[in-house]
This record gives C-alpha cells, sequence and structure tokens, in this order.
C-alpha cells in the first residue's frame, strides 16, 4: 500500500503541493439542484477547462474502475474529488456509493468534495465516515439580495424556488453546512465567483464571514463567461482586479493563488512549475 497523503499533500489547498501532487476529479454527480446565472454545463466539451465540463459521466462503478487504471500510471495522485459536473449532492448516494468505494479500495488517497451547499449539512457525517477530509463550498454571497441576483432558482426536496425565497434558503443552508463541517474537523476552503457589477463590492463581507464560519481558505475566482447564460456578456474580472481583491480580503482569511479553475474530470498536476 502507498503511503497515506496528509493534508498538506492537497494540491488543490496547498500551493506547495501543486507542483508534486496532482488530482482526479470522478464525473458522477450529473444534476445540478441550483442554477447559477453564470453556468451551462455542456458536458462533451474537449476544448473548455472550467468547472462543468466533462466529456462523459461516469457511474460509481464506472468511476472507481476508471480511477484504478489512472494509479496504475501515474504516481503523483494525492486526492480524489467530485466536482460536478452538476453538484456532488443534488444526487448524493452516487456520490457517497462512489467515495466509499474509493476509501475502500485507496485509503492512502484524500478525499475531496465540491458543493453549492444547499444540501450538504444533511450529509456532513457520511462524508466524513466515508473518507473525505476537504470540502470546498461555493459561496458567491451572503446576502440575499445579492443571491437573488446571481442564482435564478434553488431546487430542494422537490420544490423549486426563485428570487428571495431561494436566495435565504441557500444561504441558510451554506452557513449551516460550513459551521457543521468545521465541529466535524474537515478542512474547508470557500470558492467566490467574482462577477464585476454583482457581489464585487461584498467579497470582503464574504470573506469576513467565512471567517467567522471557521473557513480556513479562500478562492476568489475570476468568472467565465460563457454562452446561453444569463451573464454571458458580463465582462470578467481582470487578474489586477482579482489580485487587488484577493490581498483586500487577506487579512479576513488566507487566499488561494493557484487555482486553475478546473474540469470536473481533471487529472494530474496544476502546475508544471510552482505556481
Amino acid at each position: 500500500m502507498s503511503k497515506r497523503r496528509t493534508r498538506e499533500d492537497h494540491p488543490c489547498f496547498q500551493g506547495k503541493a501543486s507542483t508534486r501532487w496532482g488530482r482526479i476529479h470522478l464525473p458522477v454527480a450529473p444534476h445540478c439542484n441550483i442554477q447559477c446565472n453564470f453556468c451551462n454545463r455542456l458536458y462533451d466539451c474537449v476544448n473548455e477547462s472550467r468547472p462543468g465540463v466533462t466529456r462523459q459521466t461516469l457511474e460509481p462503478v464506472q468511476a472507481l474502475e476508471y480511477l484504478n487504471t489512472l494509479l496504475k500510471q501515474r504516481s503523483d495522485i494525492a486526492v480524489v474529488g467530485i466536482a460536478g459536473p452538476g453538484d456532488p449532492l443534488c444526487e448524493p448516494n452516487r456520490t457517497l456509493e462512489t467515495l466509499r468505494a474509493v476509501h475502500v479500495r485507496h485509503p492512502e488517497l484524500l478525499i475531496c468534495v465540491s458543493t453549492n451547499g444547499l444540501n450538504l449539512s444533511g450529509h456532513i457525517d457520511e462524508l466524513a465516515d466515508a473518507g473525505v477530509t476537504h470540502v470546498t463550498v461555493t459561496v458567491n454571497a451572503i446576502y440575499p439580495h445579492i443571491a437573488q441576483q446571481i442564482y435564478s432558482s434553488v431546487t430542494l426536496n422537490h420544490k423549486t424556488y426563485q428570487g428571495a425565497e431561494a436566495a435565504e434558503l441557500l444561504l441558510r443552508r451554506q452557513e449551516e453546512a460550513i459551521i457543521g463541517l468545521k465541529q466535524r474537523g474537515l478542512t474547508v476552503k470557500i470558492n467566490t465567483v467574482v462577477l464585476p457589477g454583482i457581489n464585487t463590492g461584498h467579497i470582503p463581507e464574504i470573506a469576513e464571514k467565512a471567517a467567522l464560519w471557521g473557513a480556513d481558505v479562500m478562492n476568489c475566482i475570476p468568472l467565465i463567461p460563457v454562452h446561453d447564460t444569463p451573464f454571458e456578456n458580463l465582462v470578467p474580472p481582470s487578474e489586477i482586479e482579482i489580485a487587488s481583491i484577493r490581498k483586500l480580503v487577506s487579512g479576513h482569511i488566507p487566499q488561494i493563488y493557484h487555482c486553475r479553475r478546473c474540469r470536473a474530470d481533471a487529472v494530474g498536476l496544476l502546475c508544471a512549475r510552482e505556481c
């Protein structure tokens, strides 16, 4: 058995690890329970590198077979993650079945999940028991009047909500989930998509709140405008603007500087040299 990876070996959470250790994303989550105004999940697009994109979705059994094959070819994998192409907890049984199988077959690997947090709080114990060590929660606002500009709908327990009601539901459940994750001892990263004219002036407050919740690190991600979405014509922030935002909020919570905005089926190193 290979040596067990430590939390410092997670390449997405630790910049120093990103040149040495890689990740494998298993695309077993086809559906999502919220609709973001910047998201259009194209499952079969080899030329796009962004969250929500994969060449195919896999059943849990297929995912384990795929992982086993890749690990025979690579010795630099530290973490297995589920990050889409939808939300991993929209259909939690698919994700949990995959995670449990991975943890049993490869207990040396770190396990990571990236989610919008809507359906997270009820599955924290199951995730921890399945070997999950790291969770990323995407929080793009903490006030409903801002969040309702970002999300067109939220679906929970087969009921769809819109407007302020949807925003309040999502934000309340995100806060509950993040606090619960930290109580269980998991490492938590907050992803925030920087949306010019929508949430840019609000990001310091998100960072401050994330720190109060106990989150470990924050990742400010520049918008990628996507065709056929309400935000397709929104101009993405420049590198200078992103650097300024990260500097501004770093006093509240440590920042990630090496994110590659990975596909849902990403494999390998994030950085060929120090990021």
